[in-house]
Parts: C-alpha cells; sequence; structure tokens
C-alpha cells in the first residue's frame, strides 16, 4: 500500500474520537448503538429546551437506511477490498460478496469474541464483555471527560456557594421549614441512638401488605422497631403535601398534560401520581417495577423531578436562612448545634438515568418547575452548551425505521450511555456543569459515575462527592441489567461513605448523623423499573435501609406474556433439577448439552434458534458447538455487521443448522429473525415481552411448516419471577410444584 496507504489509515484513525479509538482498541468494533462514524466531526446539534419533555422524537439508527461505513470497516479498507454492503432489516435479500459468502462463518467474528471471552472470566475486569460501552470510555468533550473544573471552580465559587448566600425576602423565607408537620424537617430532625444502629443488622425486617387503589399490591418493611403504614387519602392539595415555593404555582402548569381527561381538573396530580407521590414526600424508600417509557415513565419522571426540587429548596432556604440569623446574631450568644443544617460534600440528590436524552429531559423538568408562567426567567448557566451535548438532530430520525413502540419510546434522543453533570440551585438560579462539590444534584449514567468513582489501586479516583447523598433516584433500572449491572453495584457500595478530604466544609455546620456515618439511614432510594427482577431486588434490599422504612410495590402478573403468542405453537417447559443458586449455571448447560441437544442434532429439526439471555452462557455454548464441530452461526450484540448479514442469511437458506441469539443483541437491535422452526429458550427471557416476540417471529417466514415448529424452554426452581411474568403467576406455581418435569402448553390454537 506504500505511503498513499499509511497516509489514508492515518487520516481515518484520526477521525476517529477517543471514544471510538478506545473502543475499537479494546473490543475490534464499536458500541452497538455507536457504529455509524461520520467521516468528519458533526457539529453538536442543537435542540431548544422546552417546557414539556415530550417534545424530542429523534430515532438512535437505522438499519434499513443506506448504513454509513463504521470506523471499523473503513480500517479493513485500507488494508484490502471490502464490499460495501447495505443491510434491510425488512428484507435480508441483499446481494453479497461471493468471496464474502463462501467464508466460514464464525471463523473471522469467533477469534474476537474469544478474545472478549478471555476477558471475560476476569471477575475485577470493568470493562467485561457484559458491557459493550467499555470502562474507559470516554464521552464527547467536556462532559465525560474529567476536567480540572468537574469538581472545584473557585472563580465562580461565590456565585452559588450556599455559605456566601443568604436568603431572599421574596422567596416566603423559610417558615415552612418550621412547621412540625414538614416531612422533610420531620426526617432530618430524626434522631437515632447507637443501640438502634447496631441493632439494624441483625433485627429481622418487620413487614406489612395493603392494598392502595392504583399501586396494587404495596409491602410496607423496615428493619427498625417502629413500622408506621398508611392508606392514600382520596383527595390531597398542594399545601397538604407542603411544596416549597414556587412548586405550588409552576406544578399545575408543569404537569398538565396529564391532567386533561377523565380525572377531576381540580386534582395538582393523576391517581398513579398521588400514591407515589405520598410515598415519596414520607421520605421512604420506594421500589416500583412497572415503569414502562411507553406507558408511564414520562408521569413518574414529573412527580420524582417535583420530589427532588422540592427536597432541594426547602434544604438550601434552611442553609440560607440560617446564614442570615448567624449574621444578625451577637457574638457568643446561641449554640452552634441550631445551625447544624448540612452534610460533609453539598451533593444532596443522585439521579441515575441511562441515556443523555433522560438527562435532558429532567434539566427541562427542572427548568419548568423553577419557572413557572412566572414573569421573571430564571437563570439557566451553559444552557448553549447542555443543548449541544444532550440535544439530539431530530432528522436523523429515519421515515422507514420499523420497530416495536417500546423500542422506540426507550431509544429517543441522544442515546450515550456515557455521562455525569451537576447541577447548582440557588433562588432563581440554575447552574449546568455546576463542579460536583458545588453542586445540589447530579445527574450520571451509571458508566459515567464508574468511570470517575474508579477502582482499588487506581491513582485518580473520586467518591467523595457522594458521601452526603440524602435522594438516590435509579430510573429505568432494567436497562442497566443490558448495560452493566456490575455498575450499579459498584455505585452502591461507594454510597454515603466518609469522605477521604475534607473539601471545605464547616463543620460546625454538619449534622450529628452525617458526622456519626449513619447518612445512610437517612437516606432515601427511590427505585424504577419495569420488571420485577431478582439482581434489582437484591439492591433495594440490602442497600436501602432508611430509617423511614421501605415501600415495594409488589403486583404478581396474572396472564403472561405467553397470550401475546400469536402463531400455533406447542411449547415445552423443561424443569432443570439443581441442589443451589450457585449450581444453576452449570446444571443449565448440563441438561442442556445431555438432555436437550441430542434432539436438535438430526438434520431434519434444522432451522433451529437458541436464546441465550446470558452473554457468559453464550461464550460458553459457542465454544462448546465449536468443539463439536456442530453446523452453527451465531449473533451477539459485538458481531459486525457483515458477520450478522452472513448468519442471518445461513440460517435462513438451512446453510448453518444452529443460531445462538443473544438477548442483549435482541435488546439493541430487534431484527426479525427469519427461517426459524425450532426454538431453544436457553433461559427465561429476562424482559417477558420478548418470549412473546421472538416466538412470533415463527411468522417471519411461514411456508406451511406450521405443523413441524417447536418451542422449548429450559427453567429452573429460581426463575420463579421469570416464569410467572411469561406463564401468569398461576400456572407458575403449579409448575414448580408439580412432580412432574415436562410441561405443555398450545397457543394460536384454531
Amino acid at each position: 500500500m506504500g505511503k498513499r496507504g499509511s497516509r489514508s489509515q492515518s487520516q481515518l484513525l484520526g477521525s476517529l474520537t477517543k471514544k471510538q479509538k478506545k473502543h475499537l482498541r479494546d473490543f475490534g468494533e464499536e458500541h452497538p448503538f455507536y457504529d455509524r462514524v461520520s467521516r468528519k466531526e458533526a457539529k453538536p446539534q442543537t435542540c431548544q429546551l422546552s417546557e414539556s419533555s415530550d417534545t424530542s422524537s429523534s430515532e438512535s439508527e437505522a438499519e434499513s437506511e443506506p448504513e454509513q461505513v463504521s470506523g471499523y470497516h473503513r480500517l479493513l479498507a485500507t488494508l484490502k477490498n471490502v464490499s460495501k454492503e447495505e443491510e434491510e432489516e425488512e428484507e435480508e435479500d441483499s446481494v453479497m460478496d461471493e468471496t464474502e459468502m463462501n467464508l466460514e462463518d464464525g471463523d473471522s467474528d469467533i477469534s474476537e469474541e474469544e478474545d472478549m471471552a478471555a476477558e471475560s472470566t476476569d471477575a475485577e475486569s470493568v470493562a467485561s464483555p457484559a458491557d459493550p460501552e467499555g470502562k474507559d470510555g470516554h464521552g464527547p468533550p467536556g462532559t465525560s471527560e474529567e476536567s480540572p473544573e468537574e469538581f472545584t471552580d473557585a472563580k465562580h465559587e461565590s456565585l452559588f456557594s450556599l455559605e456566601t448566600n443568604f436568603l431572599e425576602e421574596e422567596s416566603g423565607g423559610d417558615s415552612s421549614l418550621k412547621a412540625s408537620q414538614d416531612p422533610f424537617v420531620q426526617h432530618v430532625n430524626t434522631k437515632l441512638k447507637e443501640k438502634e444502629i447496631q441493632a439494624v443488622a441483625t433485627n429481622p425486617k418487620t413487614t406489612h401488605q395493603l392494598k392502595w387503589p392504583i399501586l396494587g399490591q404495596v409491602v410496607f418493611s423496615s428493619k427498625f422497631q417502629k413500622l408506621e403504614t398508611f392508606k392514600p387519602p382520596k383527595d390531597i392539595d398542594l399545601k397538604s403535601v407542603h411544596l416549597q415555593k414556587p412548586l405550588e404555582s409552576t406544578w399545575i402548569k408543569t404537569n398538565s398534560q396529564f391532567l386533561s381527561g377523565p380525572q377531576k381538573s381540580n386534582s395538582p396530580f393523576t391517581p398513579l401520581q398521588k400514591e407515589l407521590f405520598l410515598i415519596m414526600n414520607s421520605y421512604r424508600d420506594l421500589f416500583y417495577p412497572e415503569r414502562t417509557a411507553l406507558k408511564n415513565g414520562e408521569e413518574i419522571r414529573h412527580v420524582y423531578c417535583l420530589h427532588v426540587i422540592n427536597h432541594i429548596l426547602k434544604a438550601n432556604a434552611q442553609v440560607l436562612g440560617n446564614n442570615s440569623r448567624r449574621r444578625s446574631q451577637k457574638l457568643g450568644v446561641g449554640d452552634d448545634d441550631d445551625f447544624r443544617d448540612q452534610g460533609l460534600t453539598r451533593p444532596k440528590v443522585l439521579i441515575v438515568v441511562p441515556f443523555r436524552e433522560a438527562a435532558l429531559r429532567v434539566v427541562q423538568l427542572f427548568i419548568s418547575l423553577l419557572e413557572g408562567d412566572s414573569k421573571k426567567k430564571i437563570i439557566v448557566s451553559n444552557k448553549k452548551r447542555f443543548n449541544g451535548e444532550y440535544g439530539s438532530n431530530p432528522e436523523e430520525r429515519p421515515p422507514n425505521l420499523k420497530r416495536p413502540e417500546d423500542y422506540e419510546a426507550v431509544f429517543v434522543g441522544n442515546i450515550d450511555d456515557h455521562f455525569r453533570i451537576g447541577v447548582a440551585i440557588l433562588q432563581r438560579s440554575i447552574r449546568l456543569y455546576a463542579p460536583f462539590y458545588s453542586s445540589d444534584i447530579l445527574i450520571a449514567s451509571p458508566l459515567g459515575l464508574r468511570t470517575i468513582i474508579g477502582g482499588e489501586g487506581e491513582k485518580k479516583r473520586d467518591f467523595d462527592f457522594l458521601s452526603s447523598i440524602e435522594l438516590l433516584i435509579i430510573d429505568q433500572a432494567d436497562i442497566y441489567l443490558m448495560q452493566n449491572w456490575e455498575h450499579v453495584l459498584h455505585l452502591m457500595n461507594h454510597m454515603n461513605l466518609l469522605p477521604l478530604d475534607s473539601h471545605g466544609v464547616d463543620f460546625s455546620r454538619v449534622r450529628m448523623w452525617s458526622l456519626n456515618n449513619w447518612s445512610k439511614y437517612y437516606r432515601q432510594t427511590l427505585l424504577f423499573g419495569a420488571l420485577q427482577d431478582a439482581q434489582i431486588n437484591s439492591v433495594f434490599n440490602k442497600y436501602c435501609v432508611n430509617v423511614q422504612g421501605q415501600v415495594a410495590v409488589r403486583n404478581v402478573p396474572m396472564t403472561g406474556s405467553i397470550s401475546q403468542v400469536l402463531v400455533q405453537l406447542p411449547h415445552v417447559f423443561q424443569r432443570m433439577e439443581v441442589e443451589s443458586l450457585a449450581s444453576v449455571i452449570d446444571a443449565r448447560f448440563n441438561f442442556f448439552v445431555n438432555k436437550i441437544l441430542p434432539q436438535y442434532r438430526d438434520a431434519v429439526m434444522s432451522h433451529t434458534l437458541i436464546y441465550v439471555p446470558s452473554y457468559f452462557d453464550f461464550v460458553r455454548l459457542r465454544n462448546y458447538f465449536k468443539k463439536e464441530e456442530l453446523n452453527f452461526a451465531h449473533i451477539c450484540e459485538y458481531t459486525q455487521k457483515s458477520g450478522v448479514s452472513r448468519a442471518r442469511h445461513f440460517f435462513l437458506q438451512g446453510e448453518k443448522q444452529f443460531l445462538l441469539l443473544t438477548e442483549r443483541f435482541h435488546f439493541y437491535k430487534r431484527y426479525t429473525i427469519k427461517g426459524i422452526r425450532n426454538l431453544i429458550f436457553y433461559e427465561l427471557p429476562t424482559y417477558p415481552h420478548f418470549y412473546s416476540e421472538v416466538c412470533n417471529m415463527l411468522r417471519a417466514t411461514s411456508r406451511g411448516e406450521e405443523a413441524a415448529w417447536t418451542c422449548t424452554v429450559l427453567y429452573s426452581k429460581y426463575d420463579a419471577q421469570r416464569l410467572a411474568a411469561v406463564v401468569g403467576v398461576e400456572r407458575a406455581a403449579q409448575m414448580l410444584q408439580s412432580k412432574k418435569n415436562v410441561h405443555l402448553f398450545i397457543t394460536g390454537e384454531r
């Protein structure tokens, strides 16, 4: 190739961002969603902040439009000629280069995936194969990169400093804080004794179950001796919930889009919002597993943003009010304990969201809640920069993309998953990109937090800003199962630890329970997700120890997603006998290899799709199939587009008997796999509706072979939640208690 080729390669490398170069070096390909790279750095697109959070409708990617050449393929193009191919989701009829079609499927892809499989065995690795975004990914300039001003900013410190500002008279003072009924005051003034803290580790959890009109089955629990429950009143007004000014007037306008309908016009909340806010405002921990992007996601986002702003305004008003009293107080008069109103660091609220679009909508709501109909516009610092880095271009939405509605609702707008931003609020001003230790609110993704928290032995790491978090919101928790759940666990392990540095705090203003390292008992955690999952439940049960108690919504699915299967198909559920939870992984593999796979080795049982939720199970099966020299293709979230095209083509034509498919590939792409005749669920899907979606793929190439279709599902007694979500709670209970290990269901009967 000579100098010309090397110069071309240098130009191609130079056009890639630092994040893309890092990902190519670590994984040999780009992130599943960011494999389209323009030859030129695109200018940041600006979207106007609106009062409504429903304005963004841009889509992330279209495989049905002509594919832009990825950075990986452009690098390959400097070494050899590669045929340009377009991939369409609706019809996989594109003509492929004969030499490419004759390649042994998997030989070129497996080498890279085997490298990643080796990495996956390292439990300490952060950027494991289950983490397509990678540990050391870098976001756009000034957002994800750690800058000197990310933690401190001496130049603008005084403008937003709580210690050097005083309460404005027009803000209404902090009279509401004096009310003994205010739940905020009651919560922060709750006094715990040493013996109560020591008893938490050994105390059994006391629970009480109630049925609420909208939320359904609500379970109150606490590890502290006193457990209080309550039922929602029929009607509530804004004055009774102790909202800080100006929220009483701005909330109605901000929430108006949800109030038109059968609800009474004078109600400030929807029925769901009312019950959720009553729990939030009581400062109990909350787990709500029925939050979906399509149905009630925005409704819930509105109400938790109201709770966040209400909490921040009250906390800051308390500090500013005490500043004024201290200024007017005579020297040596009074007790310093009267002014204990802060934590060890300033950040009080942490909101964890999966994508930049969600962060954009949260900030939009903050502005709307503080501004409302007021003629005085609030001052928003760094607004233009924020629009450019968190906004998206609506024109990027492809007109011919066909995906399920829930997919379009989740993957809308800017779906970058590596970001963090500090927000400072002082009376009628909002400062975006505030230094962390000058921020009231932190909004971040799990990956954005993971890269700043760091790991053991890393020199550059910081988690002191998490020491005094009073309100933690984890929204769309189910999506983190598809990203990297280890990042969430890593975050929870670093919450409310004593800081390593003082960060200029006035210890005479720090609350005693914060000095005693009891902050985790005063932290309220709000956990929202789309499903009941063992890993999410574990986080709620293990890390939520609020003194006010916990509230979890525990409704059980009565029908299950199997009722949404439209094809006529026999579903054979085979139960594995396992001794313990730790042995499930090996037991499933041995059961599949010894009992299930032999039934499908015959050529008659071709066109068999094996759906594998776990990437680690996928690697194990792929290596076994390769060792046994089985005729198979495989698709995972790391497979290149050319590899995906080949695998789908070979499977459709019957040239490959088996197709291994990961759940995360389905989550990120939602391709319709054609040519399926036999379906095996190696494990029940994480999302119950994925079960019906995959089963309904059999309709894609119906050629009168319906009578021969089969579906086999593997499960164990430890899969009770996922089983109930698929077949319904009553059937699941019967299947788990039955002496029989095989159960048959038939759908789509005529």
